[in-house]
């Protein structure tokens, strides 16, 4: 059972990338076609915009991920011992390097891993998570996060909101120009194309930010697969699940809205109205139903 869930949620993981760069392409032939007549030229301008703006997020520092959410490092054991070699031991067990470690100053329970890569991996913990979870809970967590970072799910998010950002700004210039085109009077021109090309630019920022967080929604999936991998016990990420799920919200101050899908479990508590469509994590519920079944 456990190995079967973790290839069905790579399956969905490649799925949904691959529809994020075709929604991205029909997002440039829309865009295309609208300011040039060109579907090839908005497709070849989109992807490699895409592309380049992707590979710059993926090279942008740890240190501005912890900076945004006020993570103060710990260079050494004896600043949080129990912390310290419960990361290291996950990290063995994972076969990663050890990941720098980052401590938030918040009385709630939580933690995320960062960097695009594991050998620049960092993961952080909130004071809160260090007071409330045991050994057994904590080792569940860390464990959960040392799967994010074997399974390069960090590089994976960057891509993402890369690819979100990329289309939004993308759909937003092509609407700039919608009072100039038109006034455009080439009788040659497709209306019906046009139109097409407007709607597709409209819903473009909505759809693109659904498939992130599925994608995000996916991947936490997996790492509590791959926790209880690492552990053989999903008893200790069950009550961990349960203990985060019950708690306060982290305070805005010490949360990035951008990187609230990195946590373990949603930070600021939102949820929304349509089928979670726009949640930044799976239900609870959800994700401790499919533990209890491995």
């Amino acid at each position: 059972m456990l190995f079967d869930q973790i290839a069905k949620n790579k399956r969905k993981t490649v799925v949904l990338l691959f529809g994020f760069f075709l929604f991205t392409a029909i997002v440039g032939a829309a865009l295309g076609y609208f300011l040039m007549n060109s579907f090839q030229a908005g497709i070849i301008i989109a992807v490699l915009a895409g592309g380049i703006y992707a590979f710059y997020m993926t090279t942008q520092s740890t240190d501005v991920v912890m900076s945004m959410n006020n993570a103060q490092e710990i260079t050494n054991a004896d600043q949080a011992p129990e912390l310290w070699h419960i990361v290291e031991d996950m990290a063995l067990v994972a076969k990663v390097p050890m990941p720098r470690v980052f401590i938030i100053n918040d009385a709630s329970p939580n933690a995320f891993a960062t960097g695009n890569k594991p050998e620049n991996a960092a993961v952080a913990a909130t004071v809160g998570i260090l007071q409330q979870l045991d050994r057994e809970e904590l080792e569940g967590v860390m464990a959960h996060e040392m799967t994010h970072v074997r399974n390069y799910d960090i590089r994976i998010q960057t891509i993402a909101v890369a690819l979100t950002s990329m289309i939004t700004m993308l759909a937003n210039f092509g609407t700039s120009f919608w009072g100039w085109r038109s006034r455009d009077r080439d009788q040659s021109s497709n209306v019906f194309g046009i139109i097409l090309s407007i709607v597709v630019m409209m819903l473009a920022p909505l759809a693109s930010t659904i498939i992130q967080l599925a994608i995000s929604r996916n991947r936490e999936f997996l790492a509590d697969a791959g926790a209880v991998e690492l552990t053989r016990n999903p008893q200790g990420l069950i009550d961990a699940l349960t203990k985060i799920s019950g708690s306060q919200p982290m305070s805005e101050e010490n949360v990035a809205p951008s990187s609230a899908g990195l946590y373990i479990g949603d930070p600021l508590k939102t949820k929304s109205r349509m089928s979670h469509l726009f949640d930044t994590h799976p239900p609870m519920e959800d994700r401790i139903a499919a533990l209890r079944k491995m």
